[in-house]
C-alpha cells in the first residue's frame, strides 16, 4: 500500500475542504489501513499513558510492547480497566532504566517505534541522544505538533516547540526538512507549503529572524532543503490568511496557505502550539523525528483522539521508511 499516493493523501488541500471537522479521522483510518507498527512504550503507568496505548493497539495501529514495572502497569490497568492482557511487558525496575532498556530494543530492531509513557521528556531523550548507545543520526533532532485546529482548511505543523531552544541557522535546516519528510512520508501530501514566521514579512537586520528566514530560502534555491515550497520571512497573520497577505501585498504560494509553520524559538512555538490548543479548540499530536525511530510524545492535557493521532502519524512514517528500505537479497 502507498501512503503518499493519491488516494492515501490524507491532508491535501482541496481535501481539507469537504472532510469532518476532526481532521485526525482520516489520519487514523490511514493507519489503520497498515500493518500494525511495533511500538516500544516506556514506562506507562499512570492512566494517560496506558489508556493511548491500548486505545492506539485496539484501532490496529500499534502493536505494543510495555516497559516498566510489571506490577505498577498491570495495578493501573486492573484499577481503570483497561486490558493489557495480549501486550508483552518487559520489567524496567523505574523510568531511568526503562527509558535505557527502551532505546535497546529499538537497536535490537524489536520496535520501529518509541513512544512516552509516565515519565518526563528529558528522562527519554537523554537515553536518546546519548552519544554512545543513543538512537542520534546524522540529522538533528526536532519536534513537530500535527495541529487540527477546526477553524483552518489545513492540518497545520508546528515545528520546533518542544526540543531546540534556539536553535540557529543548520539546525533550522534540519528542523524543516525534518518537517517536509514526515509530511510526505505520512502520506499528508506532496510539496508541502512551509512558512518561515517572524515577527514582520520584511527582512531586518534589527529582528535576526528575518534574516535567517530569508537565507533559509535560498538554502531551498540552492537545494539544500528539498521537498517543499519555502517562504519567508513571514507573520503569522499573512502565513494563515490569504486576505492578509494580499492587503500587504504578498505574492507567493505559501502566504496565507501554509501548511508547517517554523518559529523562530521554542519559547514562540510553545506558545503559539498552546494558543492554538487553547483559544482555537486545536488538538496536536506530537511527534519527534531525527532520530533512528519515530517518537511519540504525548502530555497528560492530551485528548484520546490526539494521542491515538500522534501513534497514527508515528505509525504511517515508520510505515513509508519501512517500504523504502533496501532488501537484502538472499
Amino acid at each position: 500500500m502507498q501512503v503518499g499516493s493519491n488516494e492515501n493523501e490524507i491532508m491535501s488541500a482541496d481535501a481539507m475542504q469537504t472532510q469532518s471537522p476532526s481532521k485526525y479521522d482520516r489520519l487514523i483510518a490511514a493507519a489503520k489501513a497498515v500493518r500494525p507498527a511495533p511500538t516500544i512504550v516506556v514506562h506507562p503507568c499512570d492512566e494517560t499513558s496506558l489508556r493511548g496505548v491500548v486505545d492506539s493497539a485496539q484501532a490496529g495501529i500499534i502493536r505494543p510492547i510495555l516497559l516498566g514495572p510489571e506490577r505498577k502497569i498491570r495495578d493501573t490497568a486492573n484499577k481503570y480497566g483497561l486490558d493489557i492482557s495480549g501486550f508483552e511487558i518487559v520489567e524496567a525496575a523505574h523510568s531511568d532504566e526503562a527509558a535505557a532498556k527502551g532505546v535497546e530494543l529499538i537497536h535490537a530492531a524489536k520496535g520501529e517505534m518509541l513512544m512516552k509513557g509516565s515519565l518526563h521528556t528529558d528522562e527519554l531523550m537523554r537515553a536518546v541522544t546519548a552519544k554512545i548507545g543513543g538512537l542520534r543520526t546524522d540529522r538533528r533532532i526536532s519536534h513537530v505538533f500535527v495541529m487540527d485546529v477546526p477553524a483552518y482548511a489545513e492540518t497545520i505543523f508546528v515545528t520546533d516547540a518542544a526540543i531546540n531552544i534556539f536553535p540557529d541557522l543548520d539546525v533550522k535546516l534540519d528542523i524543516i526538512q525534518n518537517a517536509i519528510d514526515l509530511y510526505v512520508q505520512a502520506g499528508f501530501g506532496k510539496s508541502p507549503r512551509v512558512a518561515i514566521l517572524s515577527a514582520v514579512e520584511t527582512v531586518t537586520s534589527k529582528i535576526p529572524s528575518t534574516i535567517e528566514a530569508a537565507a533559509l530560502c535560498k538554502m531551498a534555491d540552492r537545494g539544500q532543503i528539498t521537498g517543499g515550497v519555502l517562504d519567508g520571512p513571514l507573520a503569522f497573520d499573512n502565513t494563515i490568511d490569504v486576505e492578509a497577505a494580499r492587503i500587504k501585498g504578498i505574492k507567493s504560494e505559501v502566504a496565507g496557505r501554509a501548511q508547517i509553520l517554523v518559529v523562530p524559538d521554542l519559547e514562540s512555538g510553545n506558545m503559539l502550539a498552546k494558543n492554538l490548543a487553547y483559544f482555537a479548540k486545536a488538538d496536536g499530536a506530537g511527534i519527534v523525528l531525527g532520530a533512528r525511530v519515530p517518537i511519540v510524545l504525548t502530555s497528560r492535557a492530551d485528548s484520546a483522539r490526539a494521542r491515538m493521532a500522534s501513534c497514527a502519524v508515528a505509525a504511517l512514517y515508520a510505515y513509508a521508511r519501512r517500504q523504502q528500505a533496501p532488501t537484502v537479497a538472499a
